[in-house]
C-alpha cells in the first residue's frame, strides 16, 4: 500500500476511460470483458495495466476470465476520500 504514489494515481485517473472503469468498479467487481464498450481489447489492456501499476485496481484470474476490483480500502487508507471525490465529480 505504501508503494501507491499520488502522482501515478492522479495520472491514471486523468483519462476519461480509466475514470469510467473506476466508476463501474465502485459498484462491484467486473470481468474485463464488461468494458468492451469502452474500447478495443488492446486499448483496454493498456488502461487496465496503468490502473494496476498505479495501485487503483486488482486483477485476478477466474478460469479464462480476468476479474477487476477496485482497491478502495487501500486507496482510502493511503489517500482518504480521493476516490470519493473522483466518483462524486465524474463527467
Amino acid at each position: 500500500m505504501e508503494e501507491i504514489d499520488l502522482s501515478d494515481v492522479l495520472n491514471a485517473l486523468s483519462d476519461p476511460v480509466r475514470r469510467e472503469i473506476v466508476v463501474r468498479l465502485a459498484e462491484h467487481e467486473l470481468s474485463c470483458s464488461s468494458f468492451a464498450d469502452c474500447g478495443s481489447k488492446t486499448n483496454l489492456s493498456y488502461h487496465f495495466g496503468r490502473q494496476r501499476k498505479a495501485g487503483i485496481v486488482h486483477m485476478r484470474a477466474d478460469g479464462a476470465r480476468r476479474i477487476l476490483s477496485l482497491r478502495r480500502d487501500d486507496m482510502d487508507r493511503r489517500f482518504p476520500n480521493l476516490l470519493g471525490v473522483i466518483l462524486e465529480n465524474r463527467k
